[in-house]
């Protein structure tokens, strides 16, 4: 297909909320579109049979649930072979990831410190029965965007700043007043910093059957500005909150084994051009391969656990310690209102005992088994997803390392359908908003996995 063909034939996939882009290798190689398109016979998984694999009917090696997958809370069994002290410390953290928190000072103990400016009370309101999010079915008043939010953050406009993204030691710039994120809650006496609003627009597309279908390109802006006017140069980017389930098994796969699949400039020729995010790890105080969130951008299950108490919540914790979450230096108001550091806990609003408990909690969340896999729809749809090359962003499979005091996640064979790499999708998926090493048009292979309970 000539270049000027796949032009006229690109169906522009476009940035929805919560878009799981299945194998956009596929689309890619049959109807022309993003930037990266495989080639099929090179692909790294061209010569898997379609037959079952030793092992491929649980995704999470042994860890993968072995309780009923039937009910509203197939994604929230514990991992197989967690041990009796295990399964305690999993229901304990569970309730901290379902805790309603509420502003300080309160009479409850080890709950106080919310806000003053918040997305969320608790974890379980964005990722809901530890799945995951969804946009607001309409604009407020109408409905709430709790489970979806905007990142905001701005080129660099100063050597120090260029400074910092050069260094990994940030991944954006944040915009100056409103932060890294728009909180659209805030405690009672102060003001949220605005509302998301979504519009849509309908886009025809027509495929090669000559059927046509309709797509919707959606538009983001915030309304009900309370802290004055944005940055000019603010770049906006939606994200939705992801499923919670395999993360253990994500973090347990060796470093080495995600850099293995890089191929930053198609060496090998496969149309594919995968590259690791390097971002700033807190906690180890240099750069790590970034495994987690839609860009990559967060290079351990604490960090982003800790990352999203301070700026979904508002809360500190050992990592992310100011008390007044996302709130900035022209936000006074915000910064100065009473917190939830307490004595108690360390100092934190989630001290170190609670703060470890809902980490390990995230880490436990049992991936599901496959179903049907004998199903004859089942096998030619695998084939046909090797053949197209989607494996070549979706690597079947890893083996994971030794995971201290967790031997149940330890040297597991695991099927996340994922590289963790960076891809360029092309301007349809672009949210034009960099993230580290990740471009505006860069996103993370997401894993498939627990998606067929849709």
């Amino acid at each position: 297909m000539s270049l000027r063909s796949r032009e006229k034939r690109r169906l522009p996939v476009l940035v929805l909320p919560g878009l799981l882009a299945m194998c956009v290798a596929c689309i890619t190689s049959t109807i022309g579109v993003g930037k990266e398109t495989p080639k099929p016979e090179q692909s790294a998984g061209a010569n898997i049979s379609p037959k079952r694999e030793p092992g491929e009917e649980n995704p999470g090696g042994n860890a993968t649930t072995r309780k009923s997958i039937h009910t509203r809370d197939a994604f929230s069994h514990a991992s197989n072979g967690i041990g009796f002290e295990g399964e305690a410390n999993f229901k304990v953290g569970n309730a901290i990831f379902r805790k309603l928190w509420v502003s300080a000072p309160a009479s409850t103990k080890s709950s106080d410190g919310l806000g003053p400016l918040f997305n969320s009370r608790s974890c379980q309101s964005c990722h809901f029965k530890d799945g995951r999010g969804h946009p607001p079915a309409a604009n407020y008043p109408d409905d709430t965007a709790e489970s979806m939010l905007l990142r905001l953050s701005i080129p660099p406009e100063t050597d120090a700043q260029k400074k910092l993204l050069a260094e990994h030691r940030v991944n954006a710039i944040n915009e100056p007043t409103y932060g890294g994120q728009l909180q659209d809650f805030a405690i009672q006496g102060h003001d949220s910093e605005g509302h998301i609003h979504v519009t849509y627009e309908d886009v025809p597309v027509t495929l090669d059957d000559g059927s046509t279908r309709t797509l919707r390109k959606p538009a983001y802006t915030i309304t009900d500005l309370k802290y004055g006017p944005l940055h000019p140069k603010t770049m906006l980017s939606p994200r939705i909150a992801p499923p919670m389930i395999g993360l253990g098994l994500i973090e347990a796969v060796p470093e080495a084994q995600i850099r293995a699949n890089t191929d930053a400039d198609d060496k090998n020729g496969d149309g594919i051009s995968g590259r690791a995010n390097e971002v700033w790890s807190l906690e180890a105080e240099r750069p790590m391969i970034g495994r987690f969130g839609w860009k990559a951008g967060v290079p351990s299950i604490r960090e982003q656990s800790a990352g999203a108490f301070s700026g979904d919540m508002g809360l500190s914790t050992p990592i992310v310690t100011e008390p007044s979450g996302d709130c900035t230096q022209a936000q006074a108001f915000c910064r100065n209102a009473p917190n939830g550091n307490t004595e108690r806990d360390g100092g934190f609003e989630v001290g170190p005992i609670l703060f470890d408990l809902v980490t390990f909690y995230a880490q436990n969340l049992a991936v599901p088994p496959r179903r049907n896999m004998d199903d004859a729809n089942v096998t030619k749809g695998k084939a046909i997803f090797h053949e197209l090359g989607c494996a070549s962003c979706h690597t079947p499979s890893f083996t994971t390392g030794k995971v201290d005091g967790q031997p149940h996640l330890s040297n597991q064979r695991i099927w996340p359908y994922t590289d963790m790499l960076l891809h360029d999708m092309g301007d349809g998926l672009a949210d034009n908003r960099p993230e580290g090493m990740a471009t505006g048009q860069e996103w993370r292979t997401p894993s498939p996995v627990g998606h067929w309970f849709d």
